[in-house]
């Protein structure tokens, strides 16, 4: 087993549909521009209230991701 360095970087993700789609959208998305991610740790959820109803959700996730090897 190699030993790696690992970085974190918060995000935090939106959806109407829910949480679980608000994680993904902000996984997703890092995955576009970050290599080798690893995890992710929620750490905040909350919402938008429009006319006595959820109107969306926001997450806000630790995402880890492995260092290159040099």
């Amino acid at each position: 087993m190699s030993e790696h360095v690992y970085k974190t970087v918060e995000l935090t993700g939106a959806s109407a549909s829910g949480m679980e789609q608000a994680v993904t959208n902000a996984v997703e998305r890092a995955g576009t521009t970050l290599h080798n991610l690893r995890w992710f740790e929620v750490i905040d959820t909350r919402g938008h209230i429009e006319d006595g109803r959820i109107a969306h959700w926001q997450v806000t996730v630790k995402v880890g991701f492995t260092l290159d090897e040099p």
